[in-house]
């Protein structure tokens, strides 16, 4: 059966869908935000085990290219990408659940136990919640992008992914605040907070996200008719390959290549601070959770910030394309890291704040121009699947970037027995990191390769959104 052009989307419609990634924000914030710093910081743990708990969900990332590229060939339940998005979120919010009593038990108890001590029940609490949440990550994360990519046509995609990401952007904003909010900072006693204020935190948050997450997928996927091949197509058929011949692609196509280890590369790089940065505020500058928590909104506001000056200056100059934007986002992010350097090895307070505003600009202007270059290298007829490769890309590094800033931490910690420096030098490696990305995405020909493909135009898309 040939394939139909989607319908249109109305920015109504689009709106509704970005409602997902408020709710995704609300959980990258409780982990990454919040949960780390308490673990590292108050609680007083390695940041290695920590790390890898939270990178979990990054390496179980090859489920997310297995649940894409069944959603591709088959539904379930009349359903090619919603039995998996449902069923992934609904998993997330149950391990935010389990995290916030475990971790609230263990606050009550003190913390620094370990695993093998009276806090080993806490502690299998604290795995079994982290791999429910890395599960229903992984195959959630992929097939939403498929959904958004079925339910727009080609001249719509710039908008539909330039407003769901700046959803996600405004949910780092203001869900960073709430949160602070709802953890007061609490005098006399061992800990910053309230326990029992921390486990209404995580209770507030699993329900609100669950919400959010329902209201954005309601009736956004036409169920199949009863033995009917509705989803079905002939460029489907054609592009029917294995997942090896589609990594054979990548590594024999020279702007794939390069593109992709300017993907890994940067995401491991820009994430090498993600688990580290609110516990850095709190060891080297007595920030209490409250205020770190806060970290997320000065810089998800400047990346708002970013995403519009972009939209504005691309309805004017049509050079400014995805690469461009990218490029232009990565070099942000490497001034933005040198400053967090300079703030950990001069211990400057002041210096915090003006890196966190410089890595939001960058982190959304690269936010968009990396996702736009994911649509753009996903070839025709293998939406799902490639979509689901680049994530798998983008989660291996960005699990591996969270996992090395913690090595790096506790490594630093050994060598120079202060927390300042290896914070530092956590920073430094970062870094150079990105620096060295900016070189692999000069080597990709990404315009060659779109005009094999007959891509969408996304960010003329984009551009023409704010008219």
């Amino acid at each position: 059966m040939e394939a139909t052009q989607p319908e249109n989307l109305s920015v109504g419609r689009n709106l509704k869908i970005g409602l997902f990634h408020l709710g995704s924000s609300m959980a990258d914030i409780i982990i990454t935000g919040l949960w780390n710093r308490i673990m590292i910081s108050d609680l007083g743990y390695a940041a290695t085990p920590v790390s890898l708990l939270i990178a979990l969900r990054y390496f179980l990332a090859p489920l997310g290219i297995w649940a894409g590229r069944i959603s591709d060939q088959r539904s379930v339940g009349g359903f090619r990408r919603m039995f998996w998005i449902g069923t992934g979120r609904a998993m997330m919010a149950i391990g935010i659940l389990i995290l916030g009593v475990a971790t609230t038990s263990l606050a009550q108890g003190g913390g620094m136990v370990g695993m093998a001590g009276k806090d080993g029940v806490q502690w299998l609490g604290i795995v079994v919640a982290m791999l429910l949440f890395s599960l229903g990550n992984s195959i959630s994360g992929g097939t939403f992008l498929a959904l958004l990519y079925d339910r727009t046509p080609e001249n719509q995609r710039g908008r539909a992914i330039g407003i769901v990401w700046t959803f996600l952007l405004v949910g780092y904003a203001i869900f960073g605040i709430i949160f602070g909010k709802l953890l007061p900072h609490v005098d006399g006693q061992g800990l910053s907070f309230a326990p029992e204020a921390l486990r209404n935190v995580f209770i507030i948050a699993a329900v609100s996200m669950t919400i959010l997450w329902f209201i954005s997928m309601l009736y956004e996927e036409r169920r199949a008719r009863p033995g009917g091949e509705t989803y079905t197509s002939q460029s489907q058929a054609e592009y029917s390959t294995s997942a090896i011949a589609d990594l054979k692609l990548v590594i024999n196509n020279r702007a794939m290549r390069f593109f992709m280890l300017f993907l890994a590369l940067s995401m491991f790089s820009a994430f090498s601070q993600d688990l580290i940065l609110e516990p850095f505020g709190g060891d080297v500058f007595q920030m209490d959770a409250a205020h770190t928590t806060r970290f997320n909104s000065y810089w998800g506001t400047t990346a708002i910030l970013g995403m519009i000056l972009f939209l504005f200056l691309a309805r004017r100059y049509k050079s400014l394309n995805n690469r461009v934007l990218s490029y232009a986002g990565v070099a942000i992010l490497v001034v933005g890291f040198g400053i967090f350097t300079l703030s950990a090895f001069a211990q400057i307070r002041s210096l915090v704040t003006i890196g966190l505003l410089v890595f939001g600009t960058g982190q959304g202007i690269w936010t968009v121009g990396a996702n736009g270059l994911m649509m753009d290298m996903s070839p025709n007829g293998r939406a799902g699947t490639f979509l689901g490769f680049w994530t798998l890309v983008v989660t291996f590094a960005r699990g591996g970037g969270q996992a090395f800033g913690g090595i790096v931490h506790d490594i630093g910690i050994r060598l120079f027995g202060s927390p300042a420096p290896a914070y530092g030098l956590c920073f430094l490696l970062g870094t150079i990191g990105l620096a060295i990305s900016l070189a692999m995405l000069r080597q990709a020909n990404i315009k060659a390769y779109k005009s094999e493909q007959l891509p969408v135009d996304t960010v003329g898309v984009l551009a023409n959104a704010m008219d």
